[in-house]
C-alpha cells in the first residue's frame, strides 16, 4: 500500500508522513516548490519523495491524503485522484482511521498542545515505546505498541474524526474566529470532544471554562488551585526551571524538577503526569524522564550571541504572546526583553488587537510585523493592518524583513520572535547581522 500525501511540508501532514513510514507504508508527497520549510530535510533524509509537479506515482494502490489547506475540488493532483476512483482522506479523517486502530491518548486545548504532547511522547518513549503525531512536524510509528499520542487539534472541530480513550484539555479559549462564532461555540466543541473519550477526561482545573463541559466520561482536574483532583504543591520558579511535588487525590505521588519556565509549562507537567499516574507509571521513573526534556520545536528555542539571547517561539494567540514574555522574564530576569511579534490572519488581529497589545506591553519594547494570512482575503478587513496594535502599545513600532537592523542597538537583552509563520526570515537576517558584529 502506497499513501500520497498532498501538502506533505505541514507540520501535521509531515508528521503522517513519518509516522506512516515508520510503519512500513510506501510515502511519497506532493507541495509547492515555492519555499523551504523546516520540515523537508526530515523527509527527504528518510528517501520520501517530494514532487512539485505533475508525476506518475498515482495508481490503484495508492491511498491519497490531504492538507486542510488544500480544496479537494481545485488542486490539481486531488481532481486527478478524485477522477481515477481513489481512495481520499483529509488529513483528520486519516488520523481518525488511525485512532481507531491504537488506544488513543488526545492532546488538545487552544494553548500547550504541541509542547504537551511532546513532553507525554518524551516520557513514553524513554519509558517503553509509542507511536505519536505531534504539531511541530514529528511523528513516530512501531508495530510494537498499541500506545498512540496524538495532538489533537479544535479547528473547524478537526478533532471530532478522532477516538480517544484518554482525552486532555489543556484548556479552552477563543480562537480561529474565522470559524468559531464565540466561546460559547468553542466550549459546545470541547463537550462534544470530550465526550467521545472511553477511559476519562484530565483537564486544566485552573482554566476558567473546563468546569463548563457537560460530559458523561470520569473527568479529573489538575492545576495549582486547591480543589483539582492532580495538584502540584511547594512549586518554586527560579532561572534554572520550577520544582513542585504532586498530590492527586490528596496523596503524594512524587516530587518533579522541570527544565522549562513559566506556570504554563507547570500545568502542562501536571497533564502529562496525571495520565502517567492512571497508566499506573512509576512517578521516580516518570521523575527522572521528564528531567530531560528539551522542549518541542519553535517553543522557546534559545540561541545565544554574545550577550543577547535569541528566542524563537510559535506564539500566535496573545494568551501565548504572555506566557511567553512572563517565562523569559523567569529565565532572564537581569536582561531586557524585547519582542517581535508577526501576527497570523486578520480574523485574529481584528479580534484580539486589545489583548496582543496588552500581552506585548509585558516586554521592554515591542515590534510588530505584517500580518500573515493564507486562507483569507485581506480585501475584507481593509482597516486591519499591525498599527492595529501597534498603535495600542506603549513602546512600539513597525518592523519587517530587510529592517533587522534596528534590532542591533540591544545589548544583555533577549529578542523574542513570535509567530506560528514565516517570522525566521527576519530572525534569520538578525542573527548574521549580529553574528557579524560580535566578531567586530
Amino acid at each position: 500500500m502506497k499513501y500520497y500525501l498532498a501538502g506533505i511540508k505541514g507540520t501535521g501532514m509531515s508528521a503522517l508522513a513519518l509516522l506512516l513510514d515508520d510503519l512500513g507504508f510506501k510515502v511519497v508527497g506532493y507541495d509547492d516548490a515555492k519555499e523551504h520549510r523546516f520540515t523537508e530535510d526530515k523527509l527527504i533524509s528518510r528517501g520520501i519523495k517530494i514532487y512539485t509537479e505533475e508525476n506518475d506515482e498515482l495508481d490503484d494502490n495508492t491511498i491519497v491524503v490531504y492538507s486542510p489547506a488544500l480544496k479537494l475540488d481545485k488542486h490539481k493532483e486531488l481532481i486527478k485522484a478524485t477522477n481515477m476512483n481513489l481512495k481520499i482522506y483529509e488529513y483528520q479523517e486519516m488520523l481518525g482511521k488511525l485512532t481507531k486502530t491504537f488506544d488513543t491518548i488526545c492532546i488538545s486545548g487552544c494553548h500547550g498542545k504541541t509542547t504537551t504532547t511532546s513532553m507525554l511522547s518524551h516520557i513514553y518513549m524513554s519509558l517503553s515505546n509509542c507511536n505519536y503525531l505531534i504539531g511541530d512536524g514529528r511523528g513516530h510509528g512501531t508495530k510494537e505498541t498499541k500506545k498512540f499520542i496524538l495532538e489533537a487539534c479544535e479547528y473547524r472541530r478537526h478533532f471530532l474524526a478522532y477516538d480517544p480513550e484518554y482525552v486532555i484539555i489543556t484548556n479552552i479559549d477563543l480562537d480561529h474566529t474565522d470559524y468559531y462564532k464565540d466561546i460559547d461555540d468553542m466550549i459546545s466543541a470541547y463537550t462534544e470532544f470530550a465526550n467521545k473519550a472511553k477511559k476519562m477526561v484530565i483537564a486544566c482545573g485552573d482554566d476558567q471554562y473546563t468546569h463548563s463541559l457537560d460530559i458523561n466520561p470520569s473527568i479529573y482536574y489538575y492545576g495549582l488551585d486547591l480543589d483539582n483532583d492532580i495538584q502540584a504543591r511547594n512549586v518554586v520558579y527560579s532561572n534554572e526551571g520550577t520544582t513542585f511535588d504532586v498530590f492527586i487525590e490528596d496523596e503524594y505521588y512524587g516530587h518533579f524538577d522541570l527544565p522549562l519556565f513559566g506556570k504554563h509549562m507547570l500545568l502542562n507537567a501536571l497533564a502529562v503526569i496525571a495520565v502517567c499516574h492512571y497508566e499506573r507509571m512509576d512517578a521516580k521513573e516518570v521523575a527522572q524522564a521528564l528531567k530531560t526534556f528539551k522542549g518541542a520545536l519553535r517553543r522557546f528555542k534559545e540561541t545565544v550571541i554574545g550577550n543577547n539571547v535569541i528566542i524563537d517561539d510559535y506564539a500566535h494567540h496573545p494568551a501565548e504572546v504572555k506566557v511567553t514574555i512572563k517565562a523569559a522574564r523567569q529565565k532572564y530576569p537581569d536582561k531586557k526583553i524585547i519582542a517581535v511579534f508577526k501576527p497570523h490572519t486578520f480574523s485574529r488581529v481584528e479580534e484580539f488587537s486589545d489583548a496582543f497589545a496588552n500581552s506585548l506591553n509585558l516586554a521592554d519594547k515591542a515590534y510588530v510585523m505584517d500580518i500573515n494570512y493564507d486562507r483569507e482575503d485581506p480585501n475584507d478587513y481593509p482597516n486591519i493592518t499591525p498599527y492595529t496594535i501597534i498603535d495600542k502599545l506603549n513602546n512600539g513600532e513597525y518592523i519587517e524583513k530587510g529592517m533587522a537592523n534596528k534590532l542591533l542597538e540591544y545589548d544583555n537583552a533577549v529578542i523574542l520572535f513570535m509567530s506560528s509563520k514565516e517570522i525566521y526570515i527576519l530572525e534569520d537576517e538578525y542573527k548574521k547581522l549580529l553574528d557579524e558584529k560580535s566578531k567586530e
